[in-house]
């Protein structure tokens, strides 16, 4: 049965971080992002987030080009397309090159709309198994050593079960020997950012004795070559991000050797069916995967708990509790982290209600197209 959709709906929101997060790109507070509303001939609300940040530090695209995209290319795509099923989506969207993150956003909605009229949650309609996923917690660069200690000693207490930290040249291995002779027995990773080059082989091989979980993303944003040759000489696990945009790259990188580890983003490899896809080939291929995070609010939040409930998510990904983020979340009630645990909603869809109040505080725009 197709999709009687109604309208789309952007929401254009602006929310304030409680404190920076820093990378080697470099340091942001304030999120600008669009909530994406899909509304059926049913009166059934289905909601995406787009993930892009304002300046294309992570990847090309930015808040205004997905605003462009979604108003010019891809919402007319699916006013002109009926759809049945939101695994039509992405296939419609990929007459269009790049622009993974504005195609998500939309097809997170379709996703969200249509588990609800089935009933279901979102993740069993992604085929997801588990009732509750393992939280771990990302850490930006901090001040001084002892604030990062200090970071991670609270976040453990909380019972995250995975410290990711930050790292560029110059605040890397003695920062990290450090932190490793502070919680000898904590599974700590680094993330790169593709803040390094293969001159750098010396270096990160030093990286070797302190048993991380994985190094993310140490070299160029779009290599999976370079990154071959860095696996081969060293021993600490390289976890592919950047580089992995689609099906096609994670099977490449995987055939290559380029990594050992997957970290799959629903924004950049184009949606919840390109990341379905990917889970399975690496779960074929004895590859795990986890979920990254692009500093969400609660939808695409929400969006992230659903996808982590598939059988090969078995890394702790970056999915933490609102309050790690946010004074308020646009969400009810907001993501909560119990003993390093978050629980899988059970109602329908992405299983949290949308804080109308909160929706409307933080909103600066808002554009509704008929479909």
């Amino acid at each position: 049965m197709v999709i009687p959709f109604k309208k789309i709906i952007l929401h254009r929101l602006n929310m304030r971080m409680i404190f920076p997060f820093s990378t080697s790109f470099g340091t942001m507070q304030e999120k600008d992002f669009f909530i994406i509303e899909a509304v059926d001939m049913d009166g059934n609300r289905g909601f995406g987030e787009s993930v892009a940040f304002p300046i294309p530090w992570y990847t090309e695209e930015t808040v205004k080009s997905n605003k462009d995209m979604m108003e010019d290319l891809l919402i007319p795509i699916l006013r002109e397309n009926p759809i049945e099923h939101p695994n039509d989506v992405f296939p419609l969207f990929g007459r269009l090159r790049g622009n993974n993150m504005a195609k998500a956003a939309i097809e997170g909605a379709v996703w969200d709309l249509y588990a609800k009229r089935e009933g279901l949650t979102l993740a069993k309609a992604l085929g997801g198994e588990k009732t509750e996923i393992d939280a771990g917690i990302s850490i930006g660069i901090q001040p001084t050593i002892g604030d990062l200690l200090e970071e991670i000693e609270g976040f453990l207490e909380q019972g995250y079960k995975r410290i990711k930290l930050k790292i560029k040249p110059g605040h890397d291995v003695d920062m990290l020997r450090q932190v490793r002779a502070t919680f000898p027995d904590t599974p700590i990773m680094a993330d790169a950012n593709s803040a390094y080059t293969l001159h750098d082989i010396e270096l990160l091989k030093q990286l070797d004795d302190l048993d991380l979980m994985m190094i993310e993303q140490p070299l160029q944003h779009h290599d999976i070559i370079d990154h071959a040759k860095l696996q081969k000489e060293i021993k600490t696990p390289i976890c592919l991000d950047e580089s992995i945009h689609s099906l096609y790259d994670a099977q490449k990188a995987i055939e290559l050797g380029s990594c050992k580890i997957i970290n799959i983003k629903v924004g950049r490899v184009g949606g919840l069916s390109e990341s379905v896809k990917i889970h399975d080939y690496c779960k074929a291929n004895g590859i795990p995967v986890w979920c990254g995070g692009m500093l969400e609010a609660g939808v695409g939040r929400a969006h992230n708990i659903a996808i982590t409930t598939l059988s090969n998510f078995v890394l702790p990904g970056d999915t933490a509790g609102s309050s790690r983020y946010w004074e308020r979340d646009i969400i009810k009630p907001e993501v909560i982290v119990e003993n390093g645990a978050i629980n899988v909603p059970t109602a329908p869809g992405i299983g949290y209600e949308i804080d109308e109040e909160a929706l409307e505080e933080f909103r600066i725009e808002k554009q509704e197209f008929d479909m």
